[in-house]
């Protein structure tokens, strides 16, 4: 009984911050959405392959240039206002390092890429680890408060600024350096709002006994989203390197698709997930309760968007973005296949681990999926291009991170076995609506994209939610919206 008040109280404040980051992550996500839309009709192929490199350098740069002083805080037992001088000197010095090396090593990474004009890209997109420097601390200190309504504001209105930059550099023809201004300019406004609204004393100072634990802990677990990120982007420089910069603005345009529910579901959950977890790993009964009930509500929600994006790629990508896009479709299938399992494991896993404290293991992780999906990568870009590379992608995903991550869950103690009955109906669900979507989309085959998805999409997901949601439920629904 003890374990689930504990499980409730926690969820509440999860809860609350929970619904301000969705909110922001669906306005944001709309957002790009609709700037994608723009830059897609204003720049060609290659500059999103361009940007591609850029974003991949990024996004490992990210994970990796605090060591971990995020995360290490979040899973602190104690004030933050105490660790706070320490862990910003902290941060400070080993980000500063990191961009330095980065900046040094961006025409190695640039050439590896396949794309050796990436390299101005790849310094000032990369540079906004340097904004990060001065924020970290406090976004941390915002989530373990879970004031997610500030974070995401600020992220709001950064993301005003970006699209702004972005569109008007674009339409002056910058080309690949507009995303890059854009996220820049975003970064800057963010964290500007990031410093006063997440607001810790401003002092220096340096305890040598706390920087040892934020490092234990925060080493390991910035090695493992490092890793994550490398899993992430890797399939960017392999495709570049072996197909040339318009294939991997192909390959990117599906991946940003394949991303959306990520961005909006798991970026939000992320934002709660840490310290939740964080909070529950103090009971383990607790924690196990608040896993049986996290995982079927994931899986049923990430599962309908993905079944769109396999059954009725061709319509969506080509409604979206137009026709000349359709190379892309393909790709799609496959990526809404690594969609879920990255779900699954990068948003719910890991945050499971690092609340444990068990950050080592989300390394091995990480690594053992890395070991098996570079060289099936290369081998599925030589053999079947774009598609062979997400089909690659996909299937080490499943085959191997999967039972990966199980295996380690059950081993640190996390029971998995009360799972299963919860996912019976999301999968019953999964089986009908994929069914409904394939033979639909074949009996509107060559009608315009729109009808396509509103018949075959809409049918689709009318059967999932019939199967998924309890009668009681959608009775008692029915009887509200009467």
């Amino acid at each position: 009984m003890e374990e689930t008040e504990r499980v409730e109280e926690v969820g509440a404040r999860a809860g609350r911050g929970l619904r301000w980051t969705v909110l922001g992550s669906l306005v944001t996500r709309a957002g790009s959405f609709a700037m994608g839309l723009v830059l897609a009709r204003l720049l060609a192929a290659d500059d999103f392959g361009v940007y591609a490199v850029a974003l991949a350098a990024t996004q490992i740069v990210m994970h990796v240039k605090d060591i971990g002083i995020q995360a290490a805080i979040i899973h602190w037992r104690g004030r933050v206002e105490d660790i706070a001088p320490t862990a910003s000197v902290l941060n400070f010095a080993v980000t500063t390092l990191a961009y330095g090396a980065f900046w040094l090593f961006a025409p190695v990474f640039a050439r590896l890429s396949g794309n050796e004009e990436a390299t101005g890209v790849v310094r000032l997109l990369t540079a906004v680890v340097l904004i990060e420097a001065f924020t970290a601390v406090r976004s941390a200190a915002l989530l373990v408060r879970f004031q997610q309504d500030r974070l995401t504001l600020a992220i709001m209105i950064g993301f005003v600024a970006n699209a702004a930059v972005a569109v008007s550099l674009a339409f002056a023809g910058a080309g690949a350096y507009a995303f890059a201004w854009g996220q820049v300019t975003a970064s800057l406004v963010t964290g500007v709002l990031i410093f006063f609204w997440g607001w810790l004393p401003i002092r220096v100072g340096w305890d040598r006994e706390t920087a040892g634990k934020l490092l234990r802990i925060g080493i390991p677990s910035a090695v493992g989203f490092g890793l994550e990120a490398l899993l992430m982007n890797a399939d960017y420089v392999v495709v570049g390197n072996a197909l040339g910069a318009e294939q991997l603005g192909y390959y990117l345009l599906a991946f940003n698709v394949s991303s959306w529910v990520p961005g909006i579901i798991g970026t939000a959950l992320r934002y709660v997930s840490l310290p939740s977890f964080s909070r529950l790993s103090e009971d383990p009964a607790a924690l196990s309760e608040g896993v049986r009930r996290s995982v079927p509500v994931m899986v049923a929600f990430v599962l309908p968007p993905a079944l769109v994006m396999a059954f009725l790629a061709h319509p969506l990508i080509t409604f979206l973005y137009g026709e000349r896009w359709d190379f892309s479709a393909g790709v799609l299938r496959w990526l809404a296949v690594l969609m879920v399992v990255r779900m699954l494991i990068s948003y719910l896993a890991v945050d499971i681990l690092t609340g444990l404290g068990a950050t080592k293991t989300t390394v091995w992780l990480n690594l053992g999926w890395a070991v098996v999906l570079l060289p099936a990568l290369i081998a599925g870009a030589h053999l079947g291009g774009i598609r062979g590379a997400a089909v690659s992608h996909a299937l080490v995903a499943v085959l191997v991170a999967v039972p990966m991550a199980v295996f380690i869950l059950h081993r640190v103690g996390v029971r998995l076995a009360p799972v299963l009955p919860g996912l019976v109906r999301p999968a019953l669900g999964a089986v009908a609506a994929g069914t409904v979507m394939a033979v639909l989309e074949g009996v509107t085959r060559g009608e315009h994209a729109l009808v396509q998805l509103g018949v075959a999409g809409g049918a689709g997901m009318l059967a999932f939610v019939l199967v998924v949601v309890p009668g009681a439920a959608l009775r008692k629904l029915v009887t509200r919206s009467a």
